[in-house]
């Protein structure tokens, strides 16, 4: 006769429902009549609902049976959450180019992830209070910006009060990542892997990229390509498409190759094997390599910028030498007479006057100014752009270009918020440095140089383009603001075990 399998009991615990469950599905794993005969009533219920709805309803029970394990991760194991979602913000353009039917936008679902992780936070605090851990002039500044723009949404001279609500969660609700980031970010194994793992999904986009470029396009992406008039006058110049990898666009893709570049630039100041630093140099060249095929002048200038000021943080005999090295490069680069169109419109970068499309920005940007002196609070979050246009087609600001990350911030929300944006800048530069220069670890120490040059590039790249607001550019950038905090607390607490001081 089969002997039942007996589950023997902790002494004064009686069997609850978890208990109960967890030998139901992790024990016998449904292998019984009674599982067997579930499992046939599912797959009956899914099939039926697939027959009368079609393949939509497939795709919510997909997502149900996908969205459930995660929801649970997210909110038990936060920290594995944490690589989910940042796998999420670089794939995230890409999914939705693919034109699949999904039940719900791709950024929703950013938005509930953060939900989660606020939930997650809150339970932990709940367990272990531990508010002092956010303490900081990063994290004062950050709280001044979100609610400056939350209170935006009574701005009396706004035209499109309901463009706030779609521009707010990209713009301010975003950086609550950074206090996730700030408190569940507790070690230097876990600040490896997210690193490896950022450093993987920028090697898999510029591989991608260098496909675009010598085996050209998948048809999915020739419908974006072909969608408008407009989206091939931008993006198809002097007979060359730029490309723009699995990001939403070619400046988005720039911008995160450099900044992945100076990553790989930062962490070879470490104390790492040669060979690590043979191979992360030789990933900042590919990086910058297929940057190129982007055709975005922007992002060209943040190159010599970003060694300029790694050259003055980390000012020796040694980097002086690399540095003459890459003016003397940069310079060849920029005055060569060439035919590529590529490289031509590399040199266009470094002679804006001789740039059309620059001189009309600067009409631009001239024109917009006294609109920007006469509204201290701006014309609202979200009057320019897409939701400018789609909430308020017929005010002034509706079809106004930005073309730049702080003359939006200067439009929408005016020159007050303006100077909250430079000051939070500022801020997380200034912090950043000092925490820099104050640390030992030459591990963290090479962490927090990252992280600085990668903030120090963006700030850069924000005013010739919009660089804080897409994926992943976005949760990136909150990520190394968080990780210059993380790195000078965790050689706090070394400096305490070691030292008996921090």
């Amino acid at each position: 006769m089969k002997k039942n399998l007996i589950i023997p009991l902790t002494p004064g615990k009686q069997p609850t429902l978890g208990r109960d469950l967890r030998k139901f599905f992790l024990i016998d794993k449904l292998y019984s009549k009674l599982g067997f005969t579930l499992l046939f009533l599912v797959m009956v219920l899914i099939a039926t609902g697939i027959a009368f709805y079609g393949m939509p309803f497939g795709i919510i029970v997909l997502a149900v049976i996908i969205g459930i394990p995660i929801v649970y991760t997210i909110i038990a194991y936060p920290r594995f959450g944490i690589l989910i979602f940042i796998i999420i913000a670089y794939l995230i353009m890409w999914v939705s180019r693919m034109g699949f039917n999904l039940p719900m936008p791709l950024g929703t679902l950013m938005d509930a992830m953060e939900g989660l992780f606020i939930l997650s936070l809150f339970i932990n605090q709940k367990k272990k209070k531990d508010w002092l851990i956010f303490k900081g002039p990063v994290t004062n500044v950050i709280l001044v910006w979100i609610g400056y723009n939350l209170i935006e949404v009574v701005n009396p001279t706004t035209e499109a009060r309901m463009a706030w609500l779609y521009t707010v969660r990209t713009v301010a609700i975003i950086m609550i990542t950074y206090f996730i980031f700030l408190y569940y970010i507790t070690t230097k194994k876990f600040i490896r892997l997210i690193l490896k793992l950022w450093i993987a999904l920028a090697l898999f986009a510029a591989v991608y990229a260098f496909k675009q470029e010598q085996f050209g396009f998948f048809d999915f992406e020739n419908s974006y390509l072909h969608s408008s008039s407009m989206m091939e006058q931008l993006l198809f110049i002097a007979g060359v498409w730029r490309k723009f990898s699995i990001f939403s666009d070619p400046v988005a893709f720039a911008y995160n190759m450099v900044i992945a570049s100076m990553l790989c630039i930062g962490l070879m100041t470490g104390t790492l094997s040669l060979l690590k630093k043979v191979i992360l140099s030789l990933l900042a060249i590919f990086f910058l390599y297929v940057m190129l095929s982007s055709g975005t002048r922007g992002a060209y200038v943040l190159i010599p910028a970003c060694l300029l000021f790694l050259s003055i943080l980390k000012y020796n005999k040694k980097v002086i030498v690399w540095m003459i090295c890459a003016v003397a490069f940069f310079v060849i680069l920029i005055f060569i007479p060439t035919s590529n169109g590529t490289l031509y419109r590399f040199q266009t970068a470094f002679k804006p006057s001789k740039d059309a499309s620059f001189n009309v920005r600067v009409i631009n940007q001239k024109r917009i100014q006294p609109y920007i002196l006469s509204h201290p609070l701006g014309g609202g979050l979200g009057s320019t752009g897409i939701w400018g246009q789609k909430f308020a087609p017929n005010s002034y600001l509706a079809n106004f270009p930005p073309d730049s990350g702080y003359v939006r911030v200067a439009v929408e929300l005016g020159w007050v918020g303006l100077l909250i944006f430079c000051i939070f800048m500022f801020t997380i530069l200034k912090t950043g440095i000092n925490y820099y220069y104050k640390i030992r670890d030459p591990e963290l120490k090479s962490y927090c140089l990252s992280c600085l040059l990668i903030v120090f590039a963006l700030n850069i790249g924000n005013y010739p383009q919009e660089a804080l607001v897409q994926f992943p550019s976005n949760v990136c950038f909150y990520l190394v603001v968080a990780l210059i905090t993380v790195t000078k607390r965790l050689d706090d607490q070394q400096s305490e075990l070691l030292y008996g001081t921090k």
